[in-house]
């Protein structure tokens, strides 16, 4: 038997409001990374028994309660209009997925009724269809919304580790199908009150024991960072022509003396001064590459034609710029805006903003520095997970991820960019070199701790012996392969346990129906 009766639809509206804000919780600056599972537990026991508009209402407001709390550093210069956009926008798909969540927690039981049924299949189901949820705001609407993933919570948590096996959607699986198990075993009355706990714990430590994944590093590299704290900001009054490189040059120059380096790397949007264009932002690069006998890899805003791009120079002082990586994934809204005329006619003031529209780049994201192959990732790059198969299945041996966090302030943006760094790095066994122009700057090890830091809001240098890693973990060869196939045993359990369900119901045609057993509109 379970506890399934709907809450009345006050009460389930409060209970998701809470379990969103709970959710919001596990992420950084917060860390509280346990809140993953009340948080998640509390969003799908607001959709238990409801009808079909009472769902997607409660799921609606589940998903706004999370992304107004996560991603409120959105309106901190441009207002609350974008903020709110955005985020209204993802909880109507949070609100599709709850709708699926509601039809699972009826045919399922129906479908395989007993204990396998209701403790077994039902969280696995439902953790499919919360990585289907995922799967589509990482990819859609134009190139999708990748932040506040349940696996971006585990940077500094006991599962960390798991994300080296199974990637970031498997992680979110296994997080949520713990939630979800979880709150079964609390439902089904027939268990005893130890067995309910037993359960869930014992799940959650099966996940966490599951071994680190040996490391194939090998051999270190002298690196150095630079992060400058210069008027970085789009709305920044300082942030005048040349300001953020000449901010750059001066926080590079205490390096002079303290190499050898590999490779000193600039934060993205680092030369302003278009090197490519202005010949003295390229002899200024050319005269510290030279001075420093390494070569600079340095973020720029590039021209080709009518074509702009948000870019990556590796900046040699003899030869200029001796190869290029422009950013594949700009982002919609931020770097450019789709359908610009359309959306003009909406809010124009806001679309001005976005002066300029870059264009996606098709250049690899691998740089080979003197030998060394090196990732090149741009700002959120590094929350996408196309970008991270094409730098491993290109020999890099580190990550760079140049970023400019300047435009959120002194918000969690910047320390949750950074924390999925940190699960990217132990994702693919990588170092990951995470330099931003106002910070926080890292250098983090393949296993996810710190070698490095610069504070936030200061300029200053990293220098570190650098891990390089050759190996290719289960997660590179098999992420996509686990994502798919976690999505479509939530959509295909769903069907599948629709289709028994009728041929259940039709088989008991002779007794009366629960009315409450399929969710209808209205």
């Amino acid at each position: 038997m379970t506890r399934h009766a709907p809450l009345p639809l006050w009460g389930a509206l409060i209970c998701a409001a809470a379990g969103g804000v709970l959710f919001d919780g596990a992420f950084p600056d917060h860390y509280w990374w346990p809140l993953v599972f009340p948080g998640v537990a509390l969003l799908l026991r607001a959709q238990q028994g409801r009808r079909a508009w009472s769902a997607l209402l409660v799921g609606f407001v589940g998903g706004l309660a999370f992304y107004i709390s996560d991603i409120y550093w959105t309106a901190l210069y441009l207002g609350p209009i974008p903020w709110l956009a955005l985020s209204v926008t993802e909880a109507a798909f949070w609100a599709l997925a709850a709708l699926l969540f509601t039809l699972a927690y009826r045919w399922v039981p129906r479908a395989l009724p007993g204990l396998f049924g209701r403790v077994v299949a039902l969280p696995l189901v439902i953790a499919g269809l919360w990585t289907l949820r995922e799967l589509q705001t990482n990819h859609w609407p134009f190139t999708g919304f990748a932040w506040g993933r349940a696996a971006y919570t585990q940077s500094a948590s006991p599962f960390t580790h798991v994300v080296a096996w199974v990637g970031v959607a498997g992680l979110t699986f296994l997080l949520v199908w713990i939630a979800a198990l979880a709150l079964a075993c609390v439902q089904e009355v027939g268990l005893r009150p130890l067995t309910r706990a037993f359960i869930p714990v014992v799940a959650a430590l099966a996940v966490a024991s599951v071994p680190v994944w040996p490391s194939n590093a090998h051999g270190v590299t002298r690196v150095a960072a630079v992060q400058g704290n210069g008027p970085a900001g789009y709305f920044d009054p300082k942030n005048v022509y040349g300001a953020v490189e000449n901010a750059q040059i001066t926080a590079t120059t205490p390096l002079l003396g303290k190499g050898p380096f590999s490779m000193i790397v600039w934060p993205e949007g680092a030369a302003d001064a278009n090197p490519l264009a202005d010949k003295d932002s390229a002899s200024m690069l050319s005269a510290l590459s030279t001075a420093l006998d390494a070569p600079l890899v340095v973020g720029a805003i590039t021209e080709d034609g009518k074509k702009t791009f948000n870019s990556s120079l590796l900046w040699d002082g003899f030869d200029g710029a001796t190869a290029q990586y422009d950013k594949q994934l700009p982002v919609p809204f931020g770097e450019y805006i789709p359908y610009r005329s359309v959306f003009h006619a909406i809010a124009p003031a806001l679309v001005d903003l976005v002066q300029r529209d870059y264009t996606p780049g098709t250049r690899a994201n691998v740089f080979d520095i003197h030998g060394i192959k090196a990732g090149i990732s741009i700002c959120f790059d590094i929350i996408d997970d196309r970008q991270l198969p094409q730098m491993i299945n290109g020999g890099a041996q580190l990550i760079l991820a140049q970023t400019n966090n300047a435009d959120f302030g002194r918000t969690e943006e910047n320390v949750q960019q950074l924390a999925i760094a940190r699960m990217r790095a132990v994702e693919a066994d990588r170092s990951v070199v995470n330099i931003s122009t106002v910070g926080t700057s890292q250098v983090i090890a393949p296993d996810g701790h710190t070698i490095a830091s610069i504070p936030a809001y200061r300029p200053g240098q990293l220098i570190a012996d650098v891990p390089l890693s050759t190996g290719v973990t289960p997660a590179i060869r098999l992420a996509s392969a686990i994502e798919v196939g976690a999505a479509t045993l939530g959509g295909a359990g769903l069907i599948g346990c629709l289709v028994l369900a009728l041929a259940a119901r039709r088989a008991d045609s002779g007794e009366d129906d629960d009315v409450e057993s399929f969710p209808r509109l209205g």
